[in-house]
């Protein structure tokens, strides 16, 4: 047996079933990740600044598609509510606990038509930072708009934060705490500083992003040459089984016990 499965013949068919499960094993795996892949967001183009009352209307949530995107404003800030939002690193991403945890400084930002939209200036290391100062008359604002946190983005605290300070730039919360105004929802994060000659640190926030959705089409192929792999080695077997058998030697011809002819 051991001859016929290592004659030329079958080892040849041995190293193309190998090659063949190797290479559908692969091409499989290679449509799966495409499919994995397909499922994870992914960037968006990243269109030009737009007015950012085009995106945003007054009393209604920030829309999803606008997450993100780059928006400019004019207004004037109003210094008296200006907050700091506690334990925040220097990315939007990030969010707290960070090793590199400071404050964004969060500056309500008066519009024309009188409602105020939370702008975040930058981020500070410590309250002390010269940074804090809030500029002074009418100022052009440039950032990325981003939606209302939930109230709970922010980890639990066993104490009260400070006066001044807020875990989250949630509208609901800035509308008790910012009583007796209008708010848009949402927050402006800047991406230069206001005005250009601050020395200011700036929150890197995300650009828009594309939900994925699954291809449901590179699943069936990955299957298809999994498939494909088994089927070859159901083909292997039958070959090798086949050639094992013609290979054996037949029964031995039984003895002629007739009596032989008189002659």
């Amino acid at each position: 047996m051991f001859r016929t499965l290592f004659s030329p013949r079958l080892v040849g068919l041995h190293l193309v079933t190998i090659g063949v499960l190797v290479s559908f094993t692969f091409l499989g795996r290679w449509q799966l990740g495409v499919f994995e892949e397909s499922g994870r967001p992914h960037a968006a183009l990243d269109p030009a600044p737009v007015p950012l009352s085009s995106l945003v209307v007054a009393g209604r949530r920030v829309p999803v598609e606008a997450a993100g995107r780059q928006v400019t404003t004019e207004g004037t800030f109003d210094a008296a509510r200006q907050l700091l939002v506690a334990e925040r690193a220097p990315t939007v991403e990030a969010g707290g606990g960070s090793s590199r945890a400071g404050y964004w400084l969060l500056t309500p930002l008066r519009l024309a038509g009188g409602e105020l939209v939370p702008v975040v200036r930058g981020w500070v290391a410590s309250p002390g930072d010269p940074a804090v100062a809030v500029p002074e008359g009418p100022v052009s604002v440039s950032g990325r708009l981003q939606p209302s946190e939930p109230t709970d983005f922010a980890r639990r605290r066993t104490a009260p934060l400070p006066g001044g300070q807020v875990a989250t730039v949630s509208t609901a919360a800035l509308i008790n705490v910012w009583q007796g105004v209008r708010l848009q929802d949402g927050f402006v994060v800047a991406t230069r500083p206001v005005p250009a000659t601050a020395a200011v640190r700036l929150v890197d926030a995300p650009p828009p992003t594309q939900g994925g959705g699954f291809t449901w089409r590179n699943l069936a192929y990955a299957a298809q040459w999994w498939i494909f792999a088994a089927f070859a080695v159901f083909m292997w077997f039958h070959f090798v089984r086949d050639a094992v058998r013609a290979a054996r030697p037949g029964p031995a011809p039984a003895p002629d016990l007739s009596p032989s002819p008189q002659g």
